[in-house]
C-alpha cells in the first residue's frame, strides 16, 4: 500500500512547480493521497494554473491566513471538496524585505509585525482553521529553516522562524490530546521562489554543499518533499513536537 494511500491532505504555499509545497503536493498524490491547495489575491490563477502541472489536478481554495474572514470560512470552503481532513502543510512565510538583508537593527515593528504574523502566528491560526475537519491520527507540518541560529541576512525572518518553531511545539500540547501532531521539517537552503525574494540569500546557501557531510543540492526540494509526506504517514503515530532536520547535515556540525 502506498505511503499516504486513501489520506486528504490540505497543502498551502503552492506558488510555482519549485515550491517545496508542490513537490509535497506531488509526492503525496504519488503515494496515493487527495490533496487540496490553498492559495489567495493575485497568486491565486498561479496556483490553479500551477496546480494542473500535479499528476492529478488538484481543486484551490481561497485563504489569506491573516484574513479572519478567510480563516473562518477555510472549513466549508475545503468541504467543497472533501469531508475531513488528515493532515495539514503550512509552507507560508513572508517578511517585507526592510526587516532581512542586513537590516536587523533598522527594523520597525510594523514590518516585524507582519513577518510574525505571516510566517509564525499563521501556524496557530491555520491549525484553528481546519481543526473541525483533522480526524484522529492526523498530522500537521511546518517548514522552518533552524532558528537556533542567527543567520546572515534572514535578520527578523530568523525571529519570526524561532517564534514558529516554539508555536510549534505549544500546538503539539495543545492538539495532542485530540489526536493530533504537529511537527516541522527544518530544511537547508533550497532556490524557491520565497528564498530568492530573501537579500543576499547567496550568502546563507554559500558553503552548505562543502560542510554537509551527506552534501547538498540547493536545487533539489525532493529530500525536504519525502520528510514531509513521512510526517504526515501513519509511520510517526507517537512523534509530535519534533524538528527533523532535512540539511544534510549541516545542523549536526561545528564549524
Amino acid at each position: 500500500m502506498a505511503l499516504l494511500e486513501g489520506k486528504t491532505l490540505l497543502v498551502t504555499g503552492v506558488l510555482t512547480d519549485s515550491s517545496i509545497a508542490f513537490h509535497v503536493a506531488r509526492l503525496a498524490q504519488e503515494q496515493g493521497a487527495t490533496v487540496v491547495l490553498t492559495s489567495f489575491g493575485r497568486q491565486l490563477r498561479l496556483t490553479q494554473a500551477i496546480a494542473r502541472r500535479l499528476p492529478q489536478a488538484a481543486p484551490v481554495v481561497e485563504l489569506d491566513v491573516t484574513s479572519d474572514d478567510d480563516l473562518a470560512a477555510l472549513a466549508d470552503r475545503v468541504r467543497e471538496h472533501a469531508d475531513h481532513l488528515d493532515g495539514v502543510v503550512h509552507s507560508i512565510g513572508f517578511a517585507p524585505q526592510s526587516v532581512m538583508g542586513g537590516n536587523f537593527l533598522a527594523g520597525q515593528w510594523e514590518d516585524v509585525a507582519t513577518a510574525v504574523h505571516v510566517s509564525a502566528y499563521s501556524l496557530k491560526a491555520l491549525a484553528v482553521a481546519t481543526q473541525p475537519l483533522l480526524t484522529r491520527g492526523s498530522s500537521l507540518v511546518g517548514l522552518t529553516f533552524d532558528a537556533r541560529y542567527a543567520w546572515p541576512v534572514y535578520d527578523w525572518m530568523g525571529v519570526a522562524k524561532a517564534a514558529f518553531e516554539s508555536t510549534a511545539r505549544y500546538l503539539a500540547r495543545d492538539l495532542g490530546p485530540l489526536g493530533v501532531r504537529v511537527n516541522l521539517v527544518s530544511a537547508g537552503p533550497i532556490r524557491t521562489t520565497a528564498a530568492k525574494s530573501i537579500p543576499g540569500f547567496e550568502a546563507m546557501e554559500g558553503g552548505w554543499p562543502d560542510r554537509a557531510p551527506l552534501g547538498w543540492d540547493v536545487s533539489d526540494p525532493e529530500p525536504t518533499a519525502r520528510a514531509v509526506a513521512a510526517l504526515l504517514s501513519d509511520w510517526f503515530p507517537a512523534t509530535t513536537g519534533e524538528i527533523v532536520h532535512v540539511d544534510g547535515g549541516v545542523h549536526a556540525m561545528g564549524l
